[in-house]
């Protein structure tokens, strides 16, 4: 339940109070500013609470906006603020420095002071938001475009700013800013023209953005069962139910935009349920291929390793970068101005390909082709993207003298995932090789020299030596124009090590328990990140140890590849999988919904480009 506390006297003919009610907002009427900060005071601590200027003229979903944005401690719109239990004391504090400054005097009869910067009046609620600003308190002021919010300073002003109201269609202005701003081609031109009224369908129903993001995850495992079955019919009911899977997983974030239904919980199901409906679906197009008679599994695994690869990229570039100083570099300007030109736009968008592209052209193949035609236009087309995003981040970090801060170079370090013997390996070698990312390059290098070289023992030398370089890359701060490429570099080195001696092993098996090993660990990989994104920092280090961290994994399967026959070395494979999945999800699991249940703020990740 929350509260809203209106000052002064409602304007005849106002429906504040309604539109707050409506809002879910318990109203309370306060005579001055003396009676509003008694009234604070009676709110219980745990209850947001909103102060709202009762001549306040505006559409609802600019209060929407404005009031119930659970991401944001303390925010405010012309005429109004409201703080959550996490910024409920700065907000006393503002209420009783203007108490004490107004000697208590506020509303439609008090006499006006100087005009607010942010209303069109001398508003209570508008000095609130001044001086929380001054004494350094972060509010935030949630962009309204089109809709209208203000206090009008006599009937005139009422008047015109009712016509304004009336002017501006509430409701389609709402489910335009459901649609996410930035989106590829496909879902902003074949998506969210219908699936916008999806979710306002799903909003008056009382569904949540969680509901429908099961709802997707179902449907895509579904789809995957379809493909699973290695019929024409199969594989074409599969393309269409990913495709309604994108439907319902672009609507679940635009019922959280649409109805501001943001929480931690929310943002992490929906991050780990992308990855966990496209990889289920690679595995059911490898099980229906493989009864048909063809063995896609190294596809369907070099698939998953190369679009999980292509995403640590994302992730460590962006973590290196977003808070850095001096971001600017002529690649850079280069991007700005191609992106003014219209047509450019989309194709740079198309060519990265997307989650929404990616996902129409893997529906149609499937309906249309086969797996294996599928995976080859899948792995052609991911490499490229690859290839073109990573040199575009390159040079942007070669031509940019940038700062990098603390933050960053330890989210880098927990991208890493650095374990106990590379730990070790740090702390007993005093000599330093090189700059972390050379060293990362030599070691990687090494490992897969030694995986395709022929010699049994070979790849478990190769690992040792990875696990030297893993250490020696993060003996100093990953703050090099390039460190970010080294989380990325252990990332490939571990998923191709399973990749490939698995498929060295030849044996019935062994590369779906390699795709169910790479499935888990990256599981915790993505998890870090959503982790680090959310400001939870990054899974305990009990976690890392308890797994190994990269190199540790990458030296175990390198020896039991080395010590253990094919057969035995699936069996291996399998149990290294189930293990690590187990010790990850239930890790995961608890902390999310710990966080979740605790209060802690919430959080709206746009993500990839959906």
């Amino acid at each position: 339940m929350s509260t809203a506390i209106l000052t002064g006297q409602p304007v005849p003919g106002s429906s504040i109070e309604g539109d707050l009610r409506s809002l879910g907002f318990e109203v309370r009427v306060a005579s001055d500013a003396t009676d509003a900060e008694a009234l604070l005071a009676q709110v219980p601590a745990d209850r947001r609470v909103a102060m709202v200027d009762a001549r306040f003229v505006g559409h609802v979903h600019a209060l929407r906006l404005g009031l119930t944005d659970p991401r944001f401690p303390i925010a405010a719109v012309p005429g109004a603020v409201t703080a959550q239990p996490a910024g409920r004391q700065a907000l006393t504090r503002a209420v009783a420095r203007e108490n004490s400054a107004g000697s208590g005097t506020a509303g439609a009869g008090a006499p006006p002071r100087a005009k607010s910067s942010v209303g069109d009046v001398d508003s209570l609620a508008d000095r609130i938001v001044t001086s929380l600003t001054a004494d350094g308190t972060d509010v935030h002021r949630p962009e309204l475009g089109s809709l209208v919010a203000a206090v009008p300073a006599d009937p005139q002003a009422s008047n015109e700013a009712r016509q304004a109201v009336a002017a501006v269609d509430d409701e389609a202005v709402r489910l335009k800013s459901a649609v996410k701003a930035r989106d590829g081609f496909f879902t902003t031109y074949f998506i969210s023209p219908y699936s916008r009224y999806l979710a306002r369908w799903c909003a008056r129903r009382g569904l949540t953005p969680n509901q429908v993001t099961t709802a997707s995850l179902i449907t895509a495992l579904i789809a995957a069962g379809c493909a699973a079955t290695g019929t024409r019919g199969g594989f074409i009911a599969a393309g269409i139910l990913l495709i309604f899977s994108f439907v319902l997983d672009c609507t679940d974030g635009q019922l959280a935009r649409y109805s501001l239904q943001y929480s931690t919980l929310g943002a992490w199901l929906d991050a780990t349920f992308d990855r966990a409906k496209e990889y289920a679906y690679y595995a059911g197009l490898a099980l229906g291929a493989a009864r048909g008679g063809d063995d896609v599994w190294a596809l369907a695994l070099g698939a998953m390793v190369l679009q999980t690869c292509r995403h640590v990229v994302d992730f460590s570039f962006n973590e290196a970068n977003h808070d850095a100083t001096a971001n600017t570099s002529p690649t850079a300007a280069l991007s700005d101005k191609l992106d003014s030109v219209g047509w450019t736009v989309w194709i740079r968008r198309m060519i990265v390909l997307p989650i929404g592209e990616r996902w129409a052209m893997i529906a149609v193949l499937t309906a249309a082709t086969t797996p294996r035609i599928t995976f080859y236009a899948l792995l052609i087309g991911c490499a490229f993207a690859a290839t073109y995003t990573t040199a575009g981040r390159v040079l942007r970090s070669l031509t940019r003298k940038a700062k990098r801060t603390d933050r960053a170079a330890q989210a880098l370090a927990d991208l890493a995932d650095n374990g106990p013997l590379a730990a070790l390996v740090a702390r007993a070698t005093r000599a330093r090789l090189g700059a972390p990312l050379l060293v990362a390059l030599a070691g990687t290098a090494v490992l897969a020299v030694a995986l395709f070289s022929g010699v049994t023992w070979a790849p478990v030398a190769g690992a040792v030596v990875y696990t030297v370089a893993a250490g020696q890359a993060l003996y100093r701060p990953l703050k090099g124009a390039l460190d970010w490429l080294v989380p990325p570099l252990f990332r490939a080195a571990e998923y191709g090590t399973v990749l490939v001696l698995a498929a060295k092993a030849d044996v019935n098996g062994a590369l779906p328990a390699a795709f169910g090993l790479v499935a888990a660990v990256a599981y915790h990989h993505y998890d870090t990140v959503y982790r680090i994104r959310g400001n939870a920092g990054a899974p305990p280090a009990w976690l890392v140890r308890a797994i190994g961290g990269h190199e540790g994994r990458t030296l175990l399967v390198t020896v039991l590849a080395a010590v253990l026959s094919a057969s035995q070395f699936t069996v291996a494979l399998t149990v290294l999988a189930v293990a690590v999945a187990l010790v990850v999800l239930v890790e995961s699991i608890r902390f999310w919904v710990t966080a979740h249940q605790g209060g802690a703020p919430a959080v709206h990740d746009e993500g990839e480009p959906a």
